[in-house]
């Protein structure tokens, strides 16, 4: 992102910000304020967020302008592009921004398939853009949370192997645990054995079809069955 960004002002935003907990959030706010970047947090589908950031966006903005003038230039709307992996809520956030719907925006990977410009007042033009994946994830642990996320497509990877490193992961979180994957399915779970937890759900439920029972765990946890968690938090 840096080397296609360079100098560009930019403004992160963490969406969908009700899908993690709260001291999730504020480890993330934490880490960024250290590194002295500006964060907002965001939920496009219920507005959360949006304020702030169309406040700064057209801060941005007018800082742009203001050194057209300097420079004995016209004026002109400023160009944003919004960028980041699929299903991440990028139409979401725009619709919400416009107070219309502009964008085509559902819960899964794929939707944007073009190009898209839309006005945001006049002086910002946001660009609505298809989910980018890099090329080559040389971390196969961050492919694996994508594919946990559901921001990668589902031809591209095997539910049955995703679905017992998320049950190994969540064992291991503090704010899931053993217990709640017990409570959850009544079946023990050692934190280790993740593709023998999904034999087992798919024995009890699914007459031995790990497919559909590697497909209830991952949606399970989409949906927040187990409370709302970060897969990871920033290194201290």
């Amino acid at each position: 992102m840096d080397l296609w960004l360079g100098n560009r002002k930019r403004i992160i935003v963490l969406n969908r910000e009700d899908m993690i907990s709260a001291s999730d959030r504020n480890a993330w706010a934490s880490y960024y304020a250290r590194q002295g970047t500006k964060v907002i947090f965001a939920n496009g589908q219920l507005g959360m967020g949006s304020l702030k950031l169309t406040r700064l966006a057209k801060a941005l903005a007018d800082g742009v302008n203001i050194k057209r003038k300097s420079k004995g230039l016209l004026p002109r709307p400023v160009r944003a592009g919004i960028v980041g992996y699929p299903n991440v809520g990028k139409s979401s956030l725009i619709n919400r921004l416009l107070k219309r719907r502009m964008c085509p925006a559902a819960p899964r990977p794929g939707v944007t398939r073009e190009l898209k410009w839309v006005r945001f007042g006049k002086d910002l033009e946001l660009l609505d853009s298809p989910g980018i994946i890099p090329m080559r994830i040389n971390d196969q642990s961050s492919a694996i949370k994508l594919a946990i996320c559901d921001d990668i497509g589902e031809r591209s990877y095997d539910f049955s192997e995703v679905a017992a490193i998320l049950v190994q992961i969540l064992a291991r979180l503090p704010a899931v645990g053993n217990k709640a994957l017990y409570n959850r399915y009544k079946i023990e779970a050692d934190g280790r054995a993740g593709r023998n937890f999904v034999e087992k759900l798919a024995l009890k439920l699914f007459n031995g079809d790990t497919h559909q029972a590697a497909f209830r765990i991952l949606s399970d946890f989409r949906k927040g069955r187990f409370g709302w968690s970060a897969l990871e938090r920033p290194s201290n």
